[in-house]
C-alpha cells in the first residue's frame, strides 16, 4: 500500500470512528489481503449514525478532506460521496451504506492495523463477492488473486450463497458462473 494511503486512512479513521460502522473495500482492501494491486484511490462504506450527510461533510472537511463533487442529486442517486484527502491529493469514495448486503458486510468487517490506523477491513469472502458483482476485468482478476490466496471450502459455500441471493434479487444469472470460473482453476486453501 502506498504511504499516501496510510496517511489518508489515519485521517479518515479519526473521522469515521465518530460516525458509526464502516469498512475499507476496493483495491486497497485487495492489497491489505496480500494481492498485488496498484490504485490511486481509497474506497470505504459507512453507515452514518446519525444520518446527517451535511454534518458528515463538515466533519470530513475539518478532518482534512474536500468534496470532489458537490451535487446532492449525485449523492442521492449513487449513494457515493467523492472526497479528496487534501494532504496527499489521494481520492476517496465514501459509499453510504444501505440495508441488506452491506449490513452483512458491516457485521463481518474485522478491525486491523493498516499503516498505524485501526481500520475495519471487509471480510475477504465479501470482497470477492463485491468484485464479482462489479464485473469489470480488473475486478475479476482481483477476485482470482484473492481466491488463490484465501480460498477455502467454507468461503466457497458463503460466496456461492451470497451470489445465489444476488442473482435472484437482481434477475441475473452470471454471478455464480463468474465465481466458478474464478475459483475453478485455483487451489483451495484451508482458512
Amino acid at each position: 500500500m502506498q504511504p499516501a494511503a496510510f496517511d489518508l486512512l489515519r485521517a479518515l479513521a479519526a473521522v469515521l470512528d465518530r460516525w458509526g460502522r464502516w469498512y475499507l473495500f476496493g483495491a486497497q482492501a485487495v492489497v491489505a489481503y496480500g494481492a498485488p494491486r496498484f490504485s490511486a484511490d481509497v474506497d470505504v462504506t459507512v453507515e452514518l449514525d446519525p444520518d446527517d450527510p451535511e454534518r458528515f461533510v463538515r466533519d470530513m472537511k475539518a478532518g482534512g478532506f474536500a468534496l470532489r463533487v458537490d451535487d446532492p442529486d449525485f449523492v442521492r442517486r449513487t449513494r457515493v460521496m467523492p472526497f479528496v484527502h487534501l494532504a496527499t491529493g489521494m481520492p476517496l469514495d465514501v459509499v453510504l451504506a444501505g440495508s441488506g448486503l452491506e449490513d452483512e458486510f458491516l457485521e463481518r468487517a474485522q478491525t486491523t492495523d493498516i499503516g498505524g490506523a485501526r481500520v475495519p477491513l471487509i471480510d475477504v469472502a465479501d470482497l470477492i463477492v463485491g468484485k464479482i458483482l462489479a464485473g469489470r476485468p480488473k475486478d475479476a482478476e482481483d477476485a482470482r488473486s484473492l481466491w488463490r490466496i484465501h480460498g477455502s471450502d467454507a468461503r466457497r459455500r458463503r460466496i456461492r450463497r451470497l451470489l445465489r441471493l444476488l442473482e435472484e434479487a437482481l434477475g441475473q444469472s452470471d454471478l455464480l458462473s463468474g465465481f466458478e470460473s474464478i475459483a475453478g482453476g485455483a487451489s483451495t486453501h484451508r482458512s
